[in-house]
């Protein structure tokens, strides 16, 4: 009786000296693979960042390289003597401050109207049921799948000769040319054919479908009637969801080349600038104080890149905050 009760605390701590060494394996294994798999997810991050930055990074460090470094096969990186030669021949060839303007002007417009559009229609889609529901919400994404270049001809006849049902052929005898004006881009915005609209709507619809249907049939029971619910209730908590539309519509908008070269090839924007802004600057080699030959066009375009993509880059850094919680409550992320 006694060899046993003596015996029995000592197989006890044994057996907890053995379950602690087990576990303290098996923990060490434990953080060992979790550290080995950050280790790793770190690296691929790194890696990725560097394949996306590396290309700008390089454009960034070519743009304050004079003509003398570009031809100099041992400067790489940094410039041996910077300049500002290549943003003033740019401002200077270019127009980029009016080109500025009218691509501000153009994107704040598309925006705005897209942002309002594509709310209503989203909103609608996601809470309403009305016969052809089905065939509208799959013409919306047959806007995404569809190329705008198969109807690119059929935008530009529809614009240049623009008429409504023939009324104004029947009244004034004639049709009316909408080309290098901003009535292409907002018609095409309010009807809710703008550029990437299916995406836009498609968005706010999985958003709106997320809302608890509760909110507004409180404010029915309270009286709100619809307009007055989707104003007071629906709209300042989809804020976020406005504003990521907005951006995504402004920056694309503000970099688009199809549009604005079939609508505006006698205003001048940032994207047709970069498109066209230096042809037969080699041959004027003279004018900028360069020799003929020296490899400075390809240096040029990147620096106007820069220039171009310099205010996405200001508005994202005030507005990433709203970009980020809209992108969380779409309902399409990843």
């Amino acid at each position: 009786m006694s060899v046993a009760q003596t015996g029995t605390p000592m197989a006890a701590k044994r057996k907890g000296l053995l379950s602690g060494k087990l576990k303290h394996k098996y923990l060490k294994l434990f953080f060992v693979n979790r550290l080995f798999w950050g280790v790793m997810r770190y690296l691929l991050l790194i890696g990725l960042a560097f394949l996306i930055l590396y290309p700008l990074l390089v454009k960034l460090s070519n743009s304050f390289m004079s003509p003398q470094d570009l031809i100099d096969g041992t400067v790489r990186f940094i410039p041996r003597q910077a300049t500002w030669f290549n943003y003033e021949t740019v401002i200077a060839y270019t127009s980029f401050f009016e080109g500025l303007a009218n691509t501000f002007g153009i994107a704040f417009m598309s925006g705005a109207l897209q942002m309002l559009v594509c709310t209503m229609v989203g909103y609608g889609l996601a809470r309403f049921n009305f016969r052809g529901k089905g065939l509208v919400f799959t013409l919306v994404v047959l806007t995404i799948l569809i190329p705008p270049q198969t109807y690119m001809i059929s935008l530009y006849m529809k614009f240049s000769f623009f008429d409504i049902f023939g009324l104004l052929s029947a009244i004034s005898g004639g049709t009316v040319r909408l080309m290098d004006s901003m009535w292409p881009m907002a018609i095409l915005s309010i009807i809710g054919f703008g550029f990437k609209n299916g995406l836009y709507i498609l968005i706010m619809r999985q958003y709106f479908k997320g809302i608890p249907k509760e909110l507004e049939e409180a404010a029915y029971v309270d009286g709100s009637g619809l307009f007055r619910t989707f104003a007071r209730i629906i709209l300042p908590i989809s804020i976020s969801m406005m504003i990521t539309i907005f951006i995504f519509s402004f920056s694309w908008q503000w970099t688009d080349s199809f549009y604005s070269s079939m609508f505006f090839s006698q205003i001048k924007l940032l994207s047709n600038s970069l498109l066209t802004g230096f042809e037969g600057l080699m041959l004027e080699g003279a004018t900028v104080g360069l020799k003929n030959g020296q490899p400075l066009t390809a240096t040029l375009t990147n620096t106007m890149s820069l220039l171009v993509i310099l205010p996405l880059i200001v508005l994202y850094l005030f507005a990433q905050k709203y970009l980020v919680e809209g992108i969380e409550h779409s309902g399409v992320v990843g």
